[in-house]
């Protein structure tokens, strides 16, 4: 799908390709037919992308300061790392919109496939071709409500919010300083609840616009006389600030007009120099209005769908929304006269040129549109993508020579994969980095690298390098990654690829970006000579397969660092994730879902007895049964297949039995576990050009089921769905 992304970094407002997202529990998937560009926060949000480094920095002195104390806390090199990583990750822009729903979880009762609704939310009701919106999030249309007018209600709810903190009653004055999309909303949420209006702008345009919909206002400079004129001289009851400036003349506006012992709102963004004299005197009541109503930013609310009791909050931001719905529905709140532009979404960035200046012309209500097509009833819910991300893969360009750099010389490296790296002879050993230099030291005699650093920057800056292979423990295999990938270098990680879904989406993000590197996770075992015997015996099946690892990883202690769910991630992400891969290696296709039971781990484990259950997009089931409660003494891994009348057996990579048609295949041979059949098809891809070994999808997807299993298991074993 289309989705309209900013990059903070280099201020890029792009139209970029996303997987639809998959519904979670309490969420509705909505096909997008509008959403409306705001032209305040979004706007702010381009143009403090648009600005240098110096200028973001002169812009938000409080995220200096964030930074500053990071640095003192954590290094400086780190937190310029992770400065820049953060402003180089793209951000969703929208959050108001309107469309119909074509998908729903678990805890939507009230909504329905193919019910047309309003959509609210940053980071929910995004300008993109589908949104994943939770319940709270959500208004139902009546039909009379067009799309287009419907995109307005979040902005609408904003508006009513604001009102409804000024506490009018049925008669009071109410005077609206700025007449934006905002003010003007204002206006009419104000006439609508019985309140005599008067709107306050710089802009005639905008004043008779506001007059052609039946409401007073008036120029600022006949504000303090029109405001004399309309209140008998009594002064305005409430007084709701919606201008847009920096400037805090509208606050002292606001207190000039007000009656003694007034209310104040402000729900736009301007200055906050209060005038002490002119506040004291009326003894004023200044409110600053937080967005739509109670429930924003707790995401108890907004993200796992907890209502608050109506008897105790009777307007919540979801109970604004449909209000805003409702009057938009009896005619009193007329949204049409205010669109001025409409930009198909392919033609997003035109729209941020003109609520940023770029292009001078002058505007209102800026709407992006998507062509929704007819959406029968046979197509409701029937969407055009996976639930795993795939990515418009580039052909990788062949390189005549791989010069390797390694980081990370710990003793699995040692023992395993860097004699595997070694016997390979397309591979020019240039450069290996640990910590503290010893380890990379000893590893570089003994394996024959250039030379030997403390550093991995030694290796990343390396122009003589151009691959890369990471093998350091699991919470730095993310940030390498993109630092490797960024450095334009082909890159190999042990597994796991993440242990966090933040680091897995900057790693995302940044292969969607990557064009000339190649990118591989250590998942040998689909690699090994009889693993990829058992992959040609199922090549021409026709049905589903059942596919049953079980794993005797035997027993490590509590205090071991894979335990770590910071440093290692635990052993389902940190491990488990091989096992995982090689059904999906078998299957074709990464699982769309997994349910996961644990044994108690009764103080001496740590979430590693566990019997996972993956469910796949043909059918196909998977169990990996990984038990830390074994005898060592016993094989460590054994995979039963059956399909179509066939039944394999792979016993712990040293034998491989085929059953069909009552004949049996056996195949024996020394255990080899694919760690140089990887780096022979990491390197053949290298060289000759081509796709990834493992696709990515699988690479990502993988890793997301091992956090899905792990959300399973503390769930209380219930399916979840790979997202």
């Amino acid at each position: 799908m289309k989705q309209v992304l900013q990059n903070m970094k280099t201020g890029k407002t792009t139209i970029a390709e996303i997987p639809i997202p998959a519904p979670r529990a309490g969420m509705a998937l909505v096909r997008t037919a509008a959403s409306l560009v705001s032209a305040g926060t979004e706007r702010m949000l381009v143009e403090f992308a648009e600005k240098s480094l110096l200028g973001k920095a002169r812009s938000r002195p409080d995220l200096v300061k964030q930074v500053l104390d990071k640095a003192r806390r954590e290094g400086l090199l780190t937190t310029v790392a992770a400065a820049f990583n953060r402003l180089d990750q793209p951000m969703a822009l929208g959050y108001s919109s309107a469309g119909t729903i074509v998908s729903l979880s678990d805890g939507m009762e009230g909504f329905k496939v193919g019910q047309r609704v309003a959509c609210a939310g940053g980071g929910y009701a995004v300008h993109a071709e589908y949104a994943l919106v939770p319940r709270n999030l959500l208004a139902p249309l009546p039909d009379c409500v067009d799309f287009e007018s419907a995109a307005f209600a979040t902005l609408g709810a904003i508006a009513l919010h604001g009102f409804r903190l000024a506490e009018p009653q049925v008669g009071e004055r109410v005077a609206v300083i700025g007449l934006g999309l905002l003010g003007l909303l204002t206006l009419q949420i104000a006439a609508a609840a019985g309140c005599r209006v008067l709107g306050v702008d710089t802009n005639p345009e905008r004043v008779a616009l506001a007059a052609s919909l039946g409401l007073l206002a008036c120029l600022r400079d006949q504000a303090v006389d029109s405001a004399q004129a309309f209140t008998a001289n009594r002064g305005a009851d409430a007084v709701l600030i919606c201008a847009d400036t920096p400037s805090a003349d509208p606050v002292e506006l606001a207190g000039v007009i007000a009656r003694d012992r007034a209310r104040v709102v402000a729900t736009g963004a301007v200055g906050l120099t209060i005038p002490r004299k002119i506040y004291y005197e009326k003894e004023l009541s200044f409110v600053n209005s937080r967005s739509y109503g109670p429930g924003r930013y707790d995401s108890g609310y907004e993200e796992n769908g907890n209502d608050y009791p109506i008897g105790y909050v009777r307007w919540t931001e979801g109970r604004n929304l449909e209000a805003i719905v409702e009057l938009m529905a009896n005619g009193k709140l007329q949204v049409q006269p205010l669109i001025t532009h409409r930009f198909p979404i392919e033609k997003a960035p035109e729209a941020y040129e003109i609520i940023t200046g770029k292009k001078k012309e002058p505007f209102l209500g800026v709407l992006l549109t998507y062509d929704v097509g007819k959406l029968a009833g046979s197509q409701v819910g029937k969407l055009e993508s996976s639930q795993v991300v795939r990515f418009n893969l580039p052909t990788f360009q062949p390189s005549n020579s791989i010069t390797l750099g390694v980081v990370g010389a710990g003793l699995f490296a040692n023992a395993t994969l860097l004699p595997a790296i070694k016997k390979n002879k397309d591979i020019e050993l240039v450069g290996i980095a640990s910590a503290g230099g010893l380890h990379a030291q000893h590893s570089a005699r003994k394996f024959g690298f250039a030379y030997a650093a403390s550093s991995d920057d030694e290796i990343l800056d390396d122009q003589n390098i151009n691959t890369v292979a990471i093998l350091t423990r699991h919470d730095s295999h993310a940030e390498l990654v993109v630092k490797a990938l960024q450095a334009v270098k082909h890159v190999f990680v042990e597994k796991p690829l993440a242990i966090t879904s933040d680091q897995l989406s900057v790693i995302s993000n940044q292969l969607l970006k990557t064009e000339h590197c190649l990118l591989m996770t250590g998942f040998n075992r689909r690699f090994a000579p009889l693993a990829q015997l058992l992959h040609s015996s199922l090549a021409t099946r026709h049905e589903p397969l059942y596919v049953h690892y079980r794993v005797n990883v035997g027993y490590i202690p509590l205090n071991h660092w894979t335990h770590d769910p910071v440093q290692g991630g635990g052993r389902i992400i940190g491990e488990g994730c091989h096992f995982v891969d090689f059904i999906t290696f078998l299957v074709g296709a990464p699982p769309v879902s997994v349910s996961a039971h644990g044994l108690p781990d009764g103080g001496k484990y740590r979430e590693d007895n566990v019997s996972m259950t993956f469910t796949f997009p043909d059918g196909s089931l998977g169990v990996v049964d990984y038990l830390a409660n074994g005898d060592k003494a016993f094989p460590k891994e054994r995979v039963e297949v059956f399909c179509g009348g066939r039944v394999a057996v792979l016993d712990d990579f040293r034998a491989l039995e085929m059953i069909h048609d009552g004949r049996r295949t056996m195949v024996k041979k020394a255990q080899d576990k694919g760690w140089r059949g990887e780096w022979a098809a990491f390197t053949r891809a290298i060289r000759e050009g081509g796709q990834p070994p493992i696709p990515y999808e699988q690479l990502v997807g993988v890793t997301k089921a091992t956090f899905a299993a792990v959300e399973s298991i503390r769930q209380g074993s219930k399916q979840i769905e790979v997202t």
